[in-house]
């Protein structure tokens, strides 16, 4: 049987995903050059930096609010090719819907983890 503990406490690498898609997320419209849809490539540079800086905060010191503000931008992140009009074609919907979801998982599960360490 395995041991599930690794999942219940709070690890750095958590953090460090969550910059790496970050980073993904802002320079995603780039990498599979959809660069057209101006409001797609601002948003994703927006919301990859937010998506940044809150992991970087939360590298240093876990916050609450930050791990809420992480879950808010992934939703934002997920939902944003049918926002800006870019969720019929085209590679970049899929980094985004993919890399939103990711942040969310992630913010659930610290966001969890504090909870248990609470107790």
């Amino acid at each position: 049987m395995s041991n599930w503990n690794f999942l219940r406490s709070h690890r750095a690498w958590e953090d460090w995903l969550s910059i790496g898609l970050g980073l993904a997320i802002m320079l995603a419209p780039w990498v599979v050059n959809e660069t057209s849809n101006q409001a797609a490539v601002v948003n994703a540079a927006v919301a990859g930096i937010a998506v940044l800086l809150l992991a970087e905060l939360d590298l240093v010191k876990f916050r609450r609010w930050a791990e809420v503000g992480q879950l808010v931008c992934g939703m934002w992140v997920a939902a944003s090719p049918f926002i800006f009009g870019y969720s019929g074609t085209g590679m970049l919907r899929v980094w985004h819907i993919v890399a939103g979801l990711l942040v969310v998982f992630l913010g659930a599960l610290e966001l969890w983890q504090q909870s248990n360490a609470e107790k």
